[in-house]
């Protein structure tokens, strides 16, 4: 049986202009997951990564951190929806940006009542946001690395960055989830989070979803952010 290890980015610039770029909190909790993995003796085999700034970013800061050389695969089909555009997809005005929960809670919570909206028209097939793939064809992006993982990586480690939609997508992918059970995976997950499925060359299964082990201690309460 091999490993792989899904990682959600580190926190990036919500509510900026660019959210594709990692805060300073991003690129600490990044290093972090690195150490964190150096002490323990984890190794990896492969490393494939979506393309966006903040897959390549978490990527840099994880091998800082363990001091890994590899050259990672970049597979597009990892790369996360624009919630941006599925929210327009349903609410065409301006929405004013929320830069955090604390911030203005109501306008955080007023952007994920929308996400959550478009995303379950967007699934079902109901709204076509723009430049967006259709749901499907995101499904695919994300099942065809882990069909590229048990093809060719059978017995090894493997470590997999990428966003929190591609990932809550192939644990609903894996386990046989509801689109709707899908999304509630997907806006719980944390910034650096890392997800663990056993595979070999037939199937991937569940073992671990969403854990911080990295940040498992009181010095790191103040590191675990969602957005």
């Amino acid at each position: 049986m091999g490993t792989l290890y899904l990682v959600r980015h580190g926190q990036a610039s919500f509510g900026a202009d660019d959210y594709d770029q990692l805060s300073e909190m991003g690129q600490r909790q990044s290093r972090r997951l690195g150490e964190h993995w150096a002490e323990r003796g984890v190794v990896f085999d492969a490393v494939i990564t979506g393309t966006l700034k903040r897959h390549a970013q978490t990527w840099a800061g994880i091998a800082e951190g363990a001091k890994l050389h590899h050259e990672p695969l970049a597979w597009p089909g990892l790369n996360e929806y624009d919630s941006e555009a599925v929210i327009r997809a349903i609410h065409p005005h301006p929405l004013e940006k929320p830069r955090s929960a604390e911030e203005a809670p109501e306008l955080y919570r007023h952007h994920f009542r929308l996400l959550r909206d478009g995303l379950t028209q967007w699934m079902a097939g109901t709204v076509s946001p723009q430049g967006m793939p259709s749901y499907t064809e995101f499904v695919h992006g994300v099942t065809s690395a882990l069909d590229h993982v048990r093809a060719k990586h059978h017995g090894e480690n493997v470590l997999l960055v990428s966003s929190g939609g591609p990932i809550s997508t192939a644990v609903g992918h894996v386990l046989g989830l509801s689109p709707e059970a899908t999304i509630e995976l997907n806006l719980r997950i944390r910034n650096s989070a890392v997800t663990e499925f056993q595979f070999n060359p037939k199937r991937h299964t569940l073992l671990t979803y969403n854990t911080l082990p990295h940040l498992d201690h009181p010095a790191f309460k103040r590191w675990v952010t969602y957005a």
